[in-house]
């Protein structure tokens, strides 16, 4: 998607060769222009795929995934990283390291709002080594639900999370695929689908 790429160039952070900052308009600060565009993107993308819930993760995933669901005419169900005392039966969970803030989460989400008949596709921010999206799928699986499929935002196509998604079969849909980011600059890859 050129409108992200030119946005990750333009402002995102290059902190290490792995690491890439884009809090200016996703990770903190959020650009609802360019976010309405990301979810037309993931609309147009997933249109037959017959989605009924759009599952993220908190936080970074909910703005993409909220205007996906937007057009898409679909709810959203964000998985909590933590507990809450309104959250407390009828629970899927599942454990989740983070790449970025180096810490495991016990993720869940309520039963009552991802169910055997859903079709879900799962959104989220960013895929480094695929921990977040294997722990949503551990939770639809448990729900019975069935998968449509999986949107990225932005892949570090050089981490281990995009093959490990795509070597299950499943459809992987990454809007920007970052091939590189040593010297401190960007590089994309094309664009991955498996179907």
């Amino acid at each position: 998607m050129k409108a992200l790429q030119e946005k990750i160039v333009s402002e995102g952070k290059v902190l290490s060769d792995t690491v890439l900052k884009v809090d200016s308009f996703l990770n903190h600060q959020i650009d609802p222009n360019l976010m309405k565009e990301i979810g037309e993107e993931f609309a147009v993308r997933f249109q037959e795929a017959g989605v009924t819930k759009i599952v993220t993760i908190e936080s970074s995933g909910i703005a993409p995934a909220t205007m996906a669901g937007l057009l898409m005419n679909v709810p959203v169900v964000f998985a909590r990283k933590r507990k809450s005392l309104t959250l407390s039966e009828n629970l899927y969970t599942a454990q989740v390291h983070s790449f970025t803030k180096k810490e495991t989460n016990e993720i869940s989400i309520s039963g009552d709002f991802v169910q055997q008949d859903d079709v879900v596709l799962i959104i989220d921010d960013f895929l480094a080594n695929g921990q977040a999206v294997l722990g949503l799928l551990d939770m639809i699986e448990q729900a019975g639900a069935s998968l449509a499929g999986v949107g990225i935002v932005i892949e570090k196509g050089f981490q281990t999370g995009g093959q490990l998604i795509r070597d299950r079969g499943i459809r992987l849909e990454s809007l920007a695929n970052v091939a590189s980011l040593k010297n401190g600059k960007v590089e994309f890859m094309e664009e991955s689908t498996v179907q």
